[in-house]
């Protein structure tokens, strides 16, 4: 994968399939250079075994094919910016996965488009489940949780409306570059 967005879209599409009602990210530049990003979700959550197995790209709980190279694509990505890895889940109460690099080794990978690939997930995906993130850099904090959105808009409004979705993109991408608008893009 050529940015971490790609690596967050990827991760989430596990929260989904997983069944998650709410999936939460998190992306935090530290003063030192440390890149944090956190996906958390409430969906099945995963045995020890699973979980022991879950960085092997050869894991899967796909039957329509073999492999599952996010996590280990992931950790690779990782682990070559001088950062790790690393998963915690249980059953019944969904996965947390975290990254760590350092930016400032030259084999970190770029952010990416942050806004649009939450943006594709919540579009993607209107009606469930709910989205939230996290932003912090020095430069800021910023918060969006369609939970949110969804009471201000009260019954009968989909986030999927046109208007909405406008609303939706221009928030998350002014948030992003409030917080990391030309740092690691």
């Amino acid at each position: 994968m050529r940015d971490w967005s790609l690596h967050l879209l990827d991760l989430a599409e596990n929260s989904l399939r997983a069944g998650a009602g709410l999936v939460s990210l998190g992306v935090s530049l530290e003063e030192d250079g440390r890149l944090i990003i956190t996906l958390s979700d409430d969906g099945c959550g995963m045995g020890p075994e699973l979980l022991r197995a879950v960085t092997s790209p050869f894991a899967t709980t796909r039957s329509t094919r073999k492999v599952g190279m996010g996590l280990a694509l992931a950790g690779q990505n990782a682990e070559r910016a001088g950062g790790g890895l690393h998963v915690s889940s249980a059953p019944g109460r969904g996965t947390t996965v975290e990254i760590e690099a350092d930016t400032r080794n030259i084999d970190c990978l770029p952010l990416g488009d942050l806004a649009q690939t939450f943006f594709s997930l919540i579009c993607l995906n209107p009606l469930r489940p709910d989205f939230e993130w996290r932003l912090r850099s020095p430069r800021g904090e910023e918060h969006f949780d369609t939970r949110e959105i969804r009471q201000a808009l009260g019954e009968g409004i989909s986030l999927g409306e046109p208007e909405v979705r406008e609303y939706i993109c221009s928030l998350l991408t002014e948030q992003c570059e409030t917080v990391f608008g030309g740092i690691m893009q």
